[in-house]
């Protein structure tokens, strides 16, 4: 694949018109307090044209947190694949598309947050699932890291955790027109990341 640092673009929007306005709703209403009829109206549709597309209300979250699970996974393994095989770089590479996919799928992240309590069993399951695998991406380039003494934290998986809880938290307070643009905000947080690994100082 050609590295063309496309993952770091964010054009339109994330999802279809029906999943967009669910996620509106979900976002402005919670889950449970979202009805379908109201998801209808915000997509401009009748109730049984909402249920050609989609045929519940379960079936539209699915929709958003399994998608958006997995633009983030896609996003963040092209990230990784780019940044050539140095851990130090594979790690900026994802920290940096952590980062940006929270600040500009916010609403999606925060849905994913709150919601996953409203999936059902199996449906959470393989959310979770999917969570894990971005999990494990980033707990792998750190004990590469380590492994290589570019990293020097003595606790690599909690490490790589704090990253990426602090990542997934920009989404709550994020906002544009802020005090830090999405530019300033990678460079800022992707300096709190790599001292929470303890990275050495490149050269």
């Amino acid at each position: 694949m050609t590295a063309d640092g496309s993952w770091r673009t964010y054009e339109g929007e994330a999802f279809p018109p029906v999943l967009t306005a669910a996620l509106s709703a979900f976002v402005d209403q919670g889950y449970h307090g979202t009805s379908v009829r109201e998801i209808a109206s915000r997509a401009g549709l009748s109730v049984p044209g909402l249920y050609h597309h989609y045929p519940s209300k379960q079936a539209m979250l699915v929709g958003i947190t399994s998608s958006a699970m997995a633009e983030l996974l896609d996003r963040s393994s092209r990230a990784e694949s780019e940044a050539g095989p140095a851990p130090a770089d594979r790690f900026d590479a994802v920290v940096e598309s952590l980062l940006l996919f929270h600040v500009h799928r916010r609403d999606v992240a925060f849905v994913c947050s709150t919601e996953i309590r409203s999936l059902d069993p199996a449906e959470r399951e393989a959310y979770v699932g999917q969570r894990d695998a971005q999990q494990r991406m980033l707990d792998r380039i750190v004990l590469d890291g380590v492994d290589a003494g570019v990293f020097g934290t003595a606790h690599p998986l909690d490490a790589s955790r704090a990253v990426t809880t602090m990542c997934v938290g920009v989404a709550t307070w994020y906002r544009p027109g802020g005090r830090l643009d999405p530019a300033a905000l990678v460079d800022v947080y992707s300096e709190l990341a790599r001292g929470t690994v303890q990275a050495t100082a490149r050269p």
